[in-house]
């Protein structure tokens, strides 16, 4: 019988260390992070910005898909043919360049290189515009989430879209979107959808389809000088 009860007592014992051994442990922390992201980009100014040192300019952030990203043995992109082919903007146009091929935007490091170009500048903060295309165009829809007091107006090409948050964009922002209907890269029904749920909830929404477009109608969009009318129109109240 005493033999019987301290097998029982040393199973128990055993029992009781093993418990505790596996016992989870939840801790809490803190880190204090620092990212630091270098960027180059080009700027376009107006033709009269030098001239007319007492105006104040509305900025265009644009950001490019990754077609435009540097291939092997190319340090960086070469500036966007349309802001070196003798064309006018009637703002500045900010393009940074995204050099990792299979990362995407990195929004904040955006958003500090805007805002550093703004403080730097004499720029109409209620002037501030965003656009992108492909890669860029989910940025463009990410910042406008993001940041929704900072934009005056938005313009997508054909850019993939975060619908389940449409409704964190500002109620006041007006949006034109673009896509090809033919594209298989970022599917059409990725526009579509964003700007039909946008329409639902009451936006200042436009939705332009190219019938036999696929993903590459950048060109025909960006050339248009209509979208350059209609970015110059809008200011943030």
């Amino acid at each position: 019988m005493i033999k019987t009860i301290k097998v029982i007592t040393l199973l128990l014992i055993t029992f009781q260390i093993q418990s505790c051994a596996g016992q989870s442990t939840v801790v809490e922390g803190y880190l204090e992070t620092v990212v630091t992201k270098p960027i180059d980009y080009y700027l376009y100014y107006p033709e009269d910005y030098e001239v007319n040192k007492n105006k104040k300019y509305g900025i265009l952030l644009f950001l490019h898909g990754s077609g435009s990203i540097p291939g092997k043995g190319q340090e960086k992109m070469a500036p966007p043919d349309a802001l070196v082919d003798g064309t006018e903007y009637p703002f500045l146009i900010l393009v940074p360049q995204l050099q990792e091929p299979t990362k995407m935007w990195n929004t904040a490091a955006v958003m500090q290189l805007l805002d550093t170009v703004i403080a730097q500048h004499r720029i109409d903060d209620k002037k501030i515009y965003v656009s992108g295309l492909s890669r860029g165009g989910a940025a463009a829809w990410n910042l406008a989430i993001e940041y929704p007091d900072k934009f005056a107006a938005l313009a997508v090409v054909c850019g993939m879209a975060p619908t389940p948050y449409a409704h964190w964009i500002d109620k006041s922002l007006p949006i034109k979107v673009f896509h090809g209907k033919k594209d298989a890269i970022i599917p059409y029904t990725e526009s579509e959808e964003m700007v039909n749920r946008l329409k639902s909830l009451g936006y200042n929404v436009s939705l332009t389809s190219y019938e036999n477009y696929g993903h590459a109608i950048w060109d025909v969009v960006y050339k248009e000088p209509k979208l350059y009318e209609w970015f110059n129109k809008q200011k943030k109240m």
